[in-house]
């Protein structure tokens, strides 16, 4: 099922329940969460879409294979029932779809990923590594199915007045004994959406925003200065806020926010907010 949902703001939602889409980027076999689009145009490149849960085993990361959807609408409101089923799992593949199976290399992937969110100063040596290797390699990222985690059922309200979405989650139905975190991504693309703002005076263009760094202030915003739109999150109590943008080539575009919860959390809470710029 594929609802799209026009904006005061002059933008539109659009989410769709059958996976994969037309672009090159590897997420694309992945079920996304809302695209924004202006003028018929898909703002969201490589990201994931407003809304979107993922959980995490340690360093790995499960995303939801299949959404199914639900809609209620009437002239200002929609309301949408939304069931994803956690049984995606981000693999590397060799020429010839070949994929590795090797415990040590993920251990190796993975950690080094940690290092690149968690040590900014070595992000840059550890990205011109990691381009290097594979292009040496021609390895690719795929995404495999794996037994299912678990179902995370959610609640979406949106307000087309306002430019405002309501999200609630249920992730009661996870295996939580066999997770470590809970992300609920918030994504549209790096072209696009790449300054940063927040409630406490920071100002970030491009790549001085980071890969994956916290967000202290109490309100966050990226913005599209070419298409006058930005998207705005709040803190929410048990959760910590995240933003970031990757810009690499024809593999990574995506820019936004995830709240991590932990895999412990039952339910969660927020609104989204998306407004004309300036």
């Amino acid at each position: 099922m594929e609802i799209n949902i026009p904006l005061t703001c002059g933008a539109t939602l659009e989410i769709d329940s059958r996976r994969g889409s037309s672009t090159n980027y590897p997420t694309a076999r992945l079920q996304k969460g809302f695209a924004l689009l202006q003028d018929g145009r898909s703002l969201i490149e490589e990201g994931i879409g407003f809304g979107l849960p993922v959980v995490k085993r340690g360093n790995q990361t499960v995303f939801p294979g299949h959404m199914e959807l639900q809609m209620k609408a009437n002239d200002l409101t929609c309301v949408l029932d939304v069931q994803y089923q956690m049984d995606l799992e981000e693999r590397i593949a060799l020429p010839g779809k070949r994929r590795i199976e090797s415990k040590l290399v993920y251990q190796l992937k993975n950690g080094l990923a940690d290092l690149h969110r968690r040590i900014p100063v070595l992000r840059g040596f550890l990205t011109a590594a990691s381009n290097r290797l594979r292009r040496l390699l021609a390895m690719e990222t795929i995404f495999a199915e794996v037994t299912s985690f678990g179902t995370i059922t959610a609640d979406f309200t949106i307000y087309s007045n306002l430019g405002r979405i309501f999200f609630k989650y249920d992730t009661s139905r996870l295996r939580k004994n066999a997770l470590t975190e809970i992300i609920i991504m918030n994504e549209q693309g790096a072209r696009t959406f790449d300054v940063y703002q927040d409630s406490m005076g920071t100002y970030l263009k491009a790549d001085e925003i980071g890969t994956w760094d916290e967000v202290k202030a109490e309100e966050a915003t990226f913005i599209s200065v070419i298409d006058h739109l930005a998207f705005s999150l709040k803190q929410v109590e048990g959760a910590r806020l995240f933003r970031g943008r990757e810009l690499i080539g024809s593999r990574l575009a995506w820019t936004g926010f995830g709240y991590s919860l932990p895999a412990t959390a039952k339910t969660f809470c927020y609104e989204l907010k998306i407004r004309r710029y300036p």
